[in-house]
């Protein structure tokens, strides 16, 4: 069973505001079994918020209205869905008398325009809300649910929990959804979608969804069946043969990040481990500190962005800046095996690279080494990547912390 969700109000179609309320509101519905086909977001327009009323009805079970239910002429969303649904709006004297209650409880007057809170849609069954002024409603039509629910999140999620949840749970099949979620890296997407297509391809369930961003890959197998025993069997059917064509490039099986993984394998080794940087400025020590618990293993961090800076700190030879240039194989190992003689950590990382807009050195936008530095020596390893300051900062350091989780893995 499918459902849609409409939030409702100009004010989330700012940059100011995020569309919480469907996040919730997905999660809750995954836990019953309902798949949310569509989400969309609708200003203070009456006739263009009928009209995708209209249309959700006549392709989903379930419609979720949020918002829009407040005392002021904005609030359109009770007019809207009796407009769609072609009823009338009938005052209620029972809503308005305890809005009335309310307000006097507070020791305030109730403003008259409160009373269009009391509007109810004809044949729609009035859903309590103990946390705000505005009531729910819930409406069905021609074998259709809409669920018209306050903005404000503490009040949709006790409204939703308490009064929506036991009248889904009379009208939904039961059905199980399961989810796989893998996160890989070191290849690109076409790469893993060409390698993996040939799999996922012959199953329309579960179905595969694949994203991308900044050097991380994410893997999605969503299975939907009548047990939960038969959506862990079929996302194992299909997930088996994937992991074993991506291999070690999965990196975390529970959504983690790629820095709290390797956090885990650090503190699991009785590892410790430092960093140099330089084009990243700081970043991929922010990375590792982001992780709760990470001084467990995190010693510290040095950022040299000059040549001066990189000798005196690291102790990078100052012939050999001048050889090979501080965008190199060899100052990248250098650096990396000053980070760890300076701390005395297990592993170090080091970063030094172009990344632009301008070109700084000899080597081209974009050229990155990352070194890795532990008992057994150092190495570095370049890339080549395109995009602005940002995406190459970034890339980079998932770069650093995937060659330090292949080498602590392989070890």
């Amino acid at each position: 069973m499918n459902a849609e969700i409409i939030a409702v109000g100009s004010e989330m179609l700012t940059p100011e505001r995020v569309d919480t309320n469907s996040l919730y509101l997905t999660a809750e519905l995954n836990k019953i079994g309902v798949e949310v086909a569509a989400k969309s977001v609708i200003g203070d327009d009456r006739e263009r918020l009928a009209e995708a009323v209209r249309r959700a009805v006549a392709r989903v079970p379930i419609l979720i209205l949020s918002g829009g239910l407040g005392p002021t002429e904005d609030d359109l969303t009770r007019e809207a869905v009796a407009l769609a649904l072609d009823r009338k709006l009938l005052f209620s004297e029972e809503i308005a008398a305890a809005l009335e209650r309310r307000f006097a409880q507070a020791r305030r007057k109730m403003a008259e325009i409160n009373r269009r809170q009391a509007l109810v849609i004809e044949g729609a069954a009035v859903l309590p809300n103990d946390r705000g002024t505005a009531p729910g409603q819930w409406v069905e039509e021609s074998g259709a649910v809409v669920m018209l629910l306050p903005g404000p999140p503490h009040e949709l999620n006790a409204m939703f929990e308490r009064q929506c949840l036991p009248r889904l749970a009379r009208i939904v099949p039961r059905l199980a959804i399961r989810t796989l979620f893998l996160r890989v890296a070191g290849m690109s997407e076409s790469d893993l979608d060409q390698l993996i297509a040939p799999v996922y391809k012959k199953y329309e369930n579960p179905a595969t969804t694949i994203l991308a961003a900044n050097g991380d890959i994410q893997i999605h197998l969503r299975a939907r069946c009548a047990t939960p025993a038969e959506a862990d069997a079929l996302l194992a059917e299909v997930g088996a043969p994937i992991e074993a064509l991506l291999g070690d490039r999965i990196y975390s099986r529970n959504g983690d990040p790629l820095e709290a993984i390797l956090g885990g394998l650090l503190r699991q080794n009785h590892a410790t481990v430092s960093v140099a940087e330089s084009c990243t400025g700081g970043m991929l020590g922010e990375r590792f500190t982001s992780v709760p618990g990470s001084s467990d293993y995190f010693l510290g961090g040095f950022i040299t962005y000059t040549n001066a800076m990189k000798i005196e700190m690291l102790g990078v030879l100052p012939e050999m800046l001048e050889q090979f240039g501080a965008v190199s194989k060899e100052t990248a190992e250098a650096m990396a095996l000053g980070a760890r003689r300076r701390t005395g950590s297990t592993y170090a990382l080091s970063i030094t690279g172009e990344a632009g807009p301008d070109p700084g050195g000899k080597a081209p936008v974009g050229t990155v080494y990352v070194g890795l530095a532990d008992a057994a020596g150092a190495l570095a390893v370049d890339r080549q990547f395109l995009g602005d300051r940002q995406r190459i900062r970034t890339f980079t350091t998932q770069m650093a912390l995937d060659l330090l989780r292949r080498r602590i893995t392989r070890a």
